[in-house]
């Protein structure tokens, strides 16, 4: 079956891109640095054979264990990466123009983390059953939020049911088959018209001096090539790749909040 690449645009600014604000860029730039601050990132980041020898930076810099793996042995690191996931502000921002939530009963937030996101969403769409659903140790911080369960398992193994689902910086730390997995048990997991919501960074294909968007882009792909092996910022025609390679029918890059795009993944 083929596959349906569109763009949503409009003549309207307002329409296409969520404008910025200054005090929530601001938060996201300090938890950024706060993050990279850290001497577990900062260590990966100094393993630069691997640039010439390929591997895994953060795997060479602690003994083997992986990211994920890590956080679930540092309680301060973890909290600190759910806060930097920039939720608040970026998803507050898409709401102000995405509409594909509408008519939605059942939202799954897949690797939602403490579930904040699915917080700001059923706050503006109170109809809306979300389930938040991520590691053990991931569900362990988190807060209770009106009309949200929080589910744990493994979303390489499989993906609670629903109407719709959040992949919101998801994808970017993870290998294209790793992805192609997790987006293969969101498909078997959603009804025959249901869709994934992606939310990530994409590059561009080419940039000017400048162009803070396509800068934040290539310094994530930097930070994901030391911290997740595999794990990379993608361009559009990635995006529409991993779609076709998932068997969904229709990718759609329908509006940009910050330096995020909204990307629908429909079946």
């Amino acid at each position: 079956m083929g596959i349906l690449f569109e763009e949503t645009l409009s003549s309207n600014p307002t329409i296409q891109i969520a404008t910025d604000d200054d005090n929530e860029l601001g938060l996201m730039a300090v938890r950024i640095a706060n993050a990279a601050a850290f001497p577990m990132v900062l260590k990966a980041a100094l393993e630069l054979d691997v640039v010439l020898e390929g591997g895994d930076a953060f795997g060479r810099a602690h003994g083997g264990m992986k990211l994920f793996d890590y956080m679930g042995t540092d309680e301060r690191f973890s909290k600190l990466f759910n806060q930097t996931g920039f939720t608040i502000a970026v998803v507050k921002k898409a709401l102000e123009v995405y509409q594909g939530f509408n008519g939605v009963n059942v939202l799954v937030d897949v690797g939602g983390g403490v579930g904040n996101t699915l917080g700001v969403v059923t706050s503006k769409y109170p109809n809306i059953k979300g389930i938040n659903f991520d590691l053990t140790c991931a569900l362990a911080q988190a807060p209770s939020y009106p009309g949200v369960e929080h589910v744990a398992g493994d979303m390489f193994v499989d993906v609670p049911t629903g109407d719709a689902m959040i992949l919101k910086r998801i994808l970017h730390d993870w290998t294209d088959e790793d992805c192609v997995k997790i987006l293969k048990n969101c498909w078997k997991s959603l009804p025959e018209n249901g869709k994934v919501v992606v939310i990530e960074l994409v590059t561009p294909d080419s940039a000017e001096s400048g162009d803070i968007n396509s800068n934040i882009a290539f310094d994530m792909d930097m930070l994901m090539f030391t911290q997740c092996s595999g794990g990379k910022e993608r361009s559009r025609a990635e995006f529409e790749a991993l779609a076709a390679e998932s068997c969904f029918t229709h990718c759609k890059f329908v509006c940009q909040a910050y330096h995020c795009w909204v990307i629908e993944f429909c079946k």
